[in-house]
């Protein structure tokens, strides 16, 4: 349905230093692609070879790095002793809600005085709330902790201090030119903070939280391990970067998980149809983290916390089928939503098709309008805004870009027009009056011409390197599983095999036959057969099924049915054999 036939660049990357690939693949004996791979990581010595095959929990770096640590710890020592009462806030993403639910399943264990809270998404929005701060103060409460948010709400830490109450803000955004007045300010993107790492997500910063909670007043840090699944599934859904210290946090997050996952969790494991014990990170943003999402994007963020902090089976399943049935509710929408967005593209009845594509509906469900965007990418490849109608005669919308063009900025180009807009690079929101709307389309297009480049209108396949299907030896694979969690910083390496034909027994799969799966052997190796799948690549079938030749670039990746591990290929482009790269 979304899926269109957009040509794809391929790009090899340049080998690396070949004397370095040749030592490193002697001293660790193993094949020079997989030290190839290892040198385009940044290792390059046995040692550091070590250290990434290995994570070790030992390496996490000490909490009290981070700015403002000390001042966090204190203040939330000084609650928990004297017994106020501790609020416990947080986005209703997939990150603000397993921070959420990190931070208040820790403090539960400390003190019977703290309550979490959720903003609603259509009638609070984003971040902390005016509504959020009045209801903490009618309920007694003296200190809120944020996660995920806060970093920009300067304003409200003000009139939080004016009714009384104290507020730390942990988050892991960009903050403005003036910091909030708060009790303390968690954020390792702050300018004056010397933490080693500046990539945590929002749960990642409130782990640092408690862990150091934990260092200064004698917890265990076992104790904390079981708070690690929660973790990964930040990591993998915020989509931050799966190095350094979130290697490492991903990688016991993700033995969590699989060994011993909270009932919420496993209740979304077994509603999402995964195979316990073998849980991916891709499993995390393709299964999990969306149906976490669809609470706060169809109702509210808070019974995601809920099914997330449940202590027993029968509770996380009833919460879990509820939260699943919103996400197929979500799915519908989205694709409804998706198709009506195409036709007016098709149609010309959207509000730009030049180097952007923007559509506007005010009836679209606001939940859905970045699900959306991301698809309108994938069909057209441009900078893509969609928006719907929100509160108060406003309208708002969701943005997503294209590999190499900072849509952030040119939205902030227009920021004039805009009632207020946040985001990055690649993705971001904004809202507006709707008379600024066309306006805005004017100035967004010409702001676009103006920087947009050819080689950002074409779809990149990075290559990471060649491969014979020979080379794909139970060695290879065991030693290649090794480089997992993969994630931002650590993708999972894209190889290129020339010359494959299919067996004989390839076939189109899926509902409406969009998809192949084919059994694959390379001409040089002819005994070598190996299993692939290839969505909405069904174009291909014929030239395929009459035995031509193609090349292909894939990931390999391991697929569980009943407790049986098969390898696959999962091809991401494909050529007729007489084109040329």
């Amino acid at each position: 349905m979304y899926a269109m036939a957009i040509e794809k660049k391929w790009i090899l990357r340049e080998n690396a230093d070949a004397e370095t690939v040749s030592q490193l693949s002697s001293e660790l004996g193993v094949d020079p692609v997989l030290s190839e791979l290892l040198v385009q990581r940044g290792v390059r010595t046995f040692q550091q070879a070590r250290s990434f095959f290995r994570p070790d929990l030992g390496n996490l770096y000490d909490p009290f790095l981070m700015k403002d640590m000390d001042k966090a710890v204190e203040r939330l020592r000084k609650a928990v002793t004297s017994g106020e009462k501790i609020l416990v806030y947080g986005d209703y993403d997939v990150d603000g809600t397993t921070a959420v639910s990190l931070v208040y399943s820790f403090l539960s264990s400390l003190t019977p005085d703290v309550d979490f809270y959720i903003p609603e998404r259509y009638d609070e929005g984003y971040g902390v709330s005016y509504k959020g701060i009045d209801w903490a103060a009618e309920n007694g409460f003296t200190l809120i902790i944020t996660l995920d948010c806060g970093i920009k709400a300067n304003e409200k830490v003000d009139y939080a201090q004016a009714k009384g109450i104290d507020m730390i803000i942990c988050d892991h955004h960009l903050p403005e030119n003036e910091l909030p007045k708060a009790m303390a300010v968690l954020d390792p993107k702050r300018e004056d903070c010397t933490y080693p790492f500046d990539d945590l997500s929002g749960c990642g910063v409130g782990f640092k939280l408690v862990q150091a909670y934990s260092q200064r007043y004698g917890i265990p840090f076992e104790t904390l391990i079981p708070l690690l699944d929660l973790l990964v599934v930040s990591i993998a859904s915020d989509l931050v970067s799966v190095t350094d210290e979130n290697r490492i946090l991903a990688h016991f997050g993700l033995k969590q998980l699989n060994g011993s996952p909270r009932e919420g969790l496993l209740a979304m494991i077994q509603l999402s149809g995964l195979e316990p014990t073998h849980i991916t990170i891709d499993d995390i943003v393709f299964k999990i983290g969306p149906r976490i999402n669809a609470a706060g994007r169809m109702e509210s963020g808070r019974i995601a916390v809920e099914l997330l902090t449940a202590s027993d089976a029968e509770t996380a399943f009833r919460i879990g089928t509820e939260i699943n049935e919103h996400n197929n509710e979500r799915k519908n929408i989205d694709r409804r939503i998706t198709q009506e967005a195409l036709d007016m593209v098709r149609n010309g009845s959207c509000l730009s098709s030049g180097n952007a594509t923007i559509v506007y509906n005010p009836q679209w469900h606001k939940g859905v309008v970045g699900i959306v965007a991301s698809r309108l990418v994938e069909a057209f490849y441009k900078p893509t805004i969609v928006f719907t109608q929100s509160q108060g005669g406003l309208v708002t919308g969701s943005a997503r870009s294209v590999h190499g063009f900072d849509l952030y900025d040119a939205i902030e180009s227009c920021s004039d027009l805009l009632e207020n807009f946040g985001g990055h690079l690649y993705a971001a929101g904004l809202t507006l009056k709707e008379e600024n709307l066309l306006k805005f389309c004017e100035r967004i297009e010409n702001f676009i011409s103006g920087r947009i480049v050819p080689q950002m209108q074409t779809p990149v396949v990075e290559i990471d390197a060649k491969l014979n299907f020979a080379q794909i030896t139970p060695k290879f694979l065991r030693i290649l599983k090794q480089f997992q969690p993969f994630g931002p910083g650590n993708t999972a390496p894209v190889f290129l095999t020339e010359n494959v034909y299919d067996n004989g027994n390839g076939r189109k799969v899926g509902a409406e036959g969009g998809h192949l799966k084919l059994e694959l052997i390379q001409e040089s190796h002819p005994y070598h057969h190996i299993s692939a799948i290839a969505f909405n690549m069904a174009g291909f079938f014929d030239h395929i099924k009459a035995g031509n030749p193609i090349d292909i670039c894939y990931s390999i990746v391991e697929n569980y049915y009943r407790g049986t591990a098969n390898t696959q290929l999962r091809i991401k482009d494909m050529r007729e054999r007489d084109e040329m790269i």
